[in-house]
């Protein structure tokens, strides 16, 4: 699972989930941010390749690192 939060004064405000498909707001600043973003397709879709670059690449170094190491 791909996740990108949002910061601000220690309080998350905004988190994008790769599980969810979407940006959720968690403070009333955090939901309109969340609906913007939510409203622009290339937004969203850029998050969701962040998922396939990141994590799919990663698992399998990590998979493979726990497999040498057991």
């Amino acid at each position: 699972e791909y996740i990108d939060s949002y910061y601000y004064n220690k309080l998350e405000y905004t988190r994008f989930s790769s599980s969810v498909g979407k940006f959720v707001g968690f403070t009333e600043r955090g939901v309109k941010n969340a609906e913007y973003w939510n409203n622009d397709p290339s937004k969203v879709s850029a998050m969701k390749a962040q998922k396939e670059g990141y994590c799919l690449h990663s698992i399998q170094i990590d998979y493979t690192a726990a497999l040498t190491k057991s």
